[in-house]
């Protein structure tokens, strides 16, 4: 009987490579080959933690040179690392002013950390999801080709010249739109319009959150035409390539949709909806806030709070004088926040809704979970129970740590724990009044939260052993 389910990686072709490029991984081919050595890098996970490492140290590096900074004196080593591990890993949290502290260079800088840190998040998730297919067994994987219908299960070209163009064609997009408006109905200068359009623009499809404003976007909380291509791309950004591939070929025809793009497209809809009126609600009284908007100027601030907290970073409103109320509803959505191999972090829509059809099934007495009429398996179930509870203790533990460092209220360590977390980049304010090593502790948990949900996921995906034997079964008390 032919084992399916352990099948030796491949050693010719497209996934050799992607094999090689996401994992570093020595294949079975290469054992006992005389003067080949074992690469370091053993595991993917490995390698995309060294890679954004790497990244963030450049950018660190790049960000304490002299030119990087207006007026004389060059940043210091936490100013330039926290915001470079902020750029790289797209949240937007800042410990000083990015228009007033970071000279032009420094802001290329900044945007060039954040463009290479949306790429590669986008191209690496794509590129696991191949890596995680390939390891299936071969009735797994042709039950998943047929279903996704997205990239071929080797075509590592197709996903970095796919992600490329689609992150080239959003931008340019949504920079020209911004051009135009700031140049004819903001008075600024041509040259100054184009800067200031693609910066955001690229800030925005990476879901980063970074302003050349000081006060975020406020001045521009009632202009659709500012807030609405800012907002179309940071939730194109958030859905993941492979939706966005499977919706350019599909977009009419959402009955051919996959499972992972049916989940995405609902849960990110019924999110948006949800957050808009609940910021609507919550809000609609405080005067700090609505006070000088009207009707329309109220729901459009909603709805781009509530896109934003899809891991964005981008303020239309005072943050800071918002209700009680309104901040942990964010944390709710921050935590959740986007779709699977995009820009967007938090646990992803598809853990949370796959959490809550497993909750459905069990109210209902049923024995297994369907989802869009598919059959849901036990392994994506614990996949996901993993991810949302670690995530529940990354963001509780750094919570206490800063608490008891700080003289400063719960709900709002919370808030700035979760945004880091959820790399989202929103903030009550409190950012640059931590202390030294609460600011770094924010560092780390930025650079977990963005790389813990993917690196840990494929491990889990990846981590396939068969167990020989099965002990007695026992059932606990539950509850």
């Amino acid at each position: 009987m032919v084992d399916t389910h352990r099948e030796a990686p491949p050693t010719a072709g497209p996934v050799r490579v992607a094999w090689r490029l996401v994992g570093g991984l020595r294949l079975r081919g290469d054992r006992g080959v005389p003067g080949r050595r074992a690469p370091f890098l053993r595991h993917p996970a490995q390698v995309v933690v060294v890679a954004f490492a790497a990244a963030v140290a450049v950018g660190t590096a790049l960000l304490m040179l002299p030119a990087a900074r207006e007026g004389s004196g060059s940043a210091s080593l936490l100013e330039a690392a926290f915001t470079a591990t902020s750029a790289v890993c797209v949240t937007g949290l800042v410990v000083v002013d990015t228009p007033d502290y970071w000279s032009t260079f420094g802001e290329v800088v900044i945007l060039g950390l954040i463009q290479v840190g949306g790429f590669g998040i986008m191209t690496l998730a794509s590129l696991l999801v191949v890596l995680v297919s390939r390891r299936m067994g071969l009735r797994s994987r042709l039950t998943a080709a047929a279903e996704t219908k997205t990239f071929g299960l080797g075509d590592v070209r197709s996903v970095l010249v796919g992600v490329a163009k689609v992150s080239v064609t959003v931008e340019l997009t949504v920079a020209a739109i911004l051009t135009v408006r700031l140049a004819t109905a903001y008075d600024e200068p041509l040259g100054r319009a184009v800067y200031l359009g693609v910066f955001h623009a690229v800030s925005a499809f990476n879901n980063a959150g970074f302003s050349l404003h000081s006060d975020s976007l406020m001045r521009f909380v009632t202009d659709p035409w500012v807030n609405l291509p800012i907002c179309l791309a940071i939730i194109i950004g958030g859905l993941g390539f492979p939706v966005l591939l499977e919706l350019r070929r599909h977009l009419r025809r959402p009955w051919r949709w996959s499972l992972h793009t049916k989940i995405t497209v609902w849960a990110t809809g019924v999110l948006l909806v949800s957050g808009t009126a609940f910021v609507a609600i919550s809000e609609w009284g405080n005067s700090a806030t609505f006070g000088p908007l009207d009707g329309p100027g109220r729901l459009l601030a909603s709805f781009f709070h509530a896109v934003n907290t899809r891991t964005a970073g981008f303020n239309s409103l005072d943050v800071g004088a918002m209700t009680e109320g309104t901040w942990l509803g964010s944390d709710v959505l921050m935590f959740i926040g986007g779709g699977s191999a995009g820009t967007a972090g938090g646990i992803k829509v598809t853990t949370f809704a796959l959490l809550l059809f497993v909750i459905l099934a069990e109210v209902r007495g049923e024995e297994s979970v369907h989802v869009f009429d598919r059959k849901v398996g036990p392994r994506a179930q614990r996949q996901a129970l993993s991810v949302a509870l670690l995530a529940v203790a990354a963001v509780v533990i750094p919570t206490v740590f800063i608490l008891e460092a700080t003289d400063m209220a719960l709900d709002q360590v919370l808030f700035e724990v979760v945004s880091a977390f959820a790399t989202v980049g929103l903030s009550t304010g409190i950012t640059a009044d931590l202390p030294a090593g609460a600011q770094a502790a924010i560092m780390v948990l930025m650079f977990i939260g963005r790389l813990g949900p993917i690196t840990f996921a494929s491990a889990l995906a990846l981590r396939q052993r068969g167990r020989r034997y099965d002990l007695p079964e026992a059932r606990p008390i539950i509850g």
